[in-house]
């Protein structure tokens, strides 16, 4: 081990009371299909429908109905499957998982166990300090969402929303790679860009359209894996950072003690900060896992999967890659530009015949910026690709400076319209006749001349003479005549 990767390693450690401790995390993702109909029957998958206005009779589970694959759901899986550089297995088999619950009409749950669809794969992980993670997938299998119990629309009673029930699922499952809070969280945002670039779940977590079940255990720096417990359906990225960190302090606490842990589930309140127990090994299901009787082995051949290969779009990884070696970006400008594919597929537009760079730092710290300050997407934003494009042309003819850039991204922002019309209309271009801003340098060096004396003993004070002639013209100055009449004046 390098004195680099040793130093990483230490930092990852908690410190207890009687020295260090480890974090070991796994994590079970459960991903919605997107598809326009369910699992096993075509009712509706729409979001936010009336109460069971989406629910077939096989979704009911009314006698004598039986289930047929959708084969969309398939071509997911398996693209989801390509995109995590995993084992496509060609042949897999749907289970019965059997448990009681109010919201599962069956009684059983059609999920994959020991043959699921998708095997052994890998998600890279990018640390904001230059490491790179390698997340193991141990698997991914397809299953059938279960419906939802409503607790408060009324007082003595619990109702059944059944709109969820059947809707695909992929159960993501990482291998126990993961060593903090912090690669969690950034494990868990790599593969939601994953599988939005895919198209495979449009990751809107505030939906429950992925949501996590994260199982952390501490051991001492070198031993075997420590007992796990399971933080169950979380939906925040945030709230599982927030969740690691006090339960991998709960275990430590208690170890330290003297005491053991107990393998349990367990569920995280974001009011208080803390986990809590949901049940424990004693209590938890034996699902008693069968092969489902009323469906077939799912097969297909390696040219099916060929097919879906060939059509995958360029993923984030490459993207980033590319980015950097073809516009000659930094990886973390790379990095932030490639997060969401609307971004990277916004920036290119932009970038396209104009100088990258000025295109990467328009799109992330001016466009990007304004959209997170007012809650936006991208795919919301008021100012096109276009419109952009057309303000970096201005700058570059120099029709216009970067102050006079920013005051036209507002107006175009606000108001709309192209912002070459707008420069005409409102007088916006700036002053490039040397004549003009040599008075104004004039005006400024005749009275100011201590400010003169300063300049020529400390030639960096030169900058307030600029932002006085630039104040003078109203920000319309050409910057580089300004600068140039200035150290022509001052002699420097």
């Amino acid at each position: 081990m390098t004195a680099d990767v040793q130093a990483a390693a230490r930092k990852k450690l908690i410190k207890g009371t009687t020295g260090d401790w480890e974090i070991v995390i796994g994590m079970e993702v459960h991903a919605q299909v997107a598809s326009n109909s369910k699992l096993f029957s075509g009712a509706s998958t729409e979001f936010g429908g009336e109460p069971n206005s989406h629910v077939s009779l096989v979704d009911a589970a009314m006698p004598g109905m039986l289930p047929v694959i959708n084969e969309e759901c398939v071509r997911q899986a398996i693209r989801t499957g390509l995109g995590l550089n995993a084992k496509i297995n060609l042949r897999s088999v749907f289970d019965r998982k059997n448990y009681f619950y109010p919201d599962l009409p069956q009684g059983y749950q059609i999920s994959q166990y020991k043959q699921p669809i998708v095997g052994e794969g890998i998600v890279e992980v990018d640390m904001p300090d230059g490491e790179r993670v390698a997340v193991g997938i141990e698997r991914v299998h397809l299953e059938q969402d279960a419906g939802k119990s409503l607790h408060d629309q009324h007082p003595n009673l619990s109702y059944v929303d059944l709109n969820r029930s059947g809707v695909a699922l992929m159960e993501i499952v990482s291998k126990p790679d993961i060593r903090s809070a912090e690669q969690a969280q950034a494990f868990l945002t790599k593969l939601r860009s994953i599988l939005r670039y895919l198209g495979t779940c449009d990751g809107d977590m505030e939906k429950g359209s992925l949501r996590a079940d994260v199982n952390v255990s501490v051991r001492r720096p070198g031993e075997g894996l420590g007992t796990r417990c399971e933080i169950k359906n979380m939906n925040s990225i945030r709230f599982i950072g927030q969740a690691i960190g006090y339960e991998a302090r709960r275990q430590i606490e208690i170890v330290e003690d003297g005491g053991t842990i107990d393998q349990e589930t367990r569920l995280f309140d974001p009011n208080k900060g803390e986990t809590r127990s949901m049940r424990s090994k004693e209590e938890a299901h034996d699902y008693r896992y069968f092969p489902d009787p009323d469906l077939l082995p799912l097969e297909f051949d390696q040219a099916y999967v060929d097919a879906l290969k060939a059509g995958l779009p360029e993923l984030p990884d490459r993207k980033m890659r590319r980015f950097v070696r073809d516009f000659g970006l930094s990886v973390y400008d790379a990095d932030v530009l490639v997060a969401e594919r609307a971004t990277a597929d916004f920036f290119e537009t932009v970038a396209k015949g104009r100088d990258p760079k000025a295109a990467a730092n328009w799109t992330i710290n001016e466009l990007t910026g304004r959209l997170n300050k007012e809650g936006k997407g991208i795919e919301a934003s008021p100012v096109s690709a276009a419109q952009l494009g057309a303000i970096l042309d201005l700058i570059g003819e120099g029709v216009i400076s970067g102050k006079i850039a920013k005051d036209l991204f507002e107006i175009v922002w606000s108001e709309g319209g192209d912002p070459r019309s707008i420069v005409e209309a409102r007088g916006m271009k700036q002053v490039t006749d040397t004549g003009a801003i040599e008075k104004a340098v004039d005006d400024i060096v005749a009275a100011n001349p201590d400010k003169v004396a300063d300049a020529r003993t400390n030639p960096k004070a030169i900058g307030w003479f600029v932002g006085q002639v630039m104040k003078a013209t109203g920000g319309k100055a050409n910057p580089q005549a300004v600068n140039a009449a200035l150290k022509s004046k001052l002699g420097l």
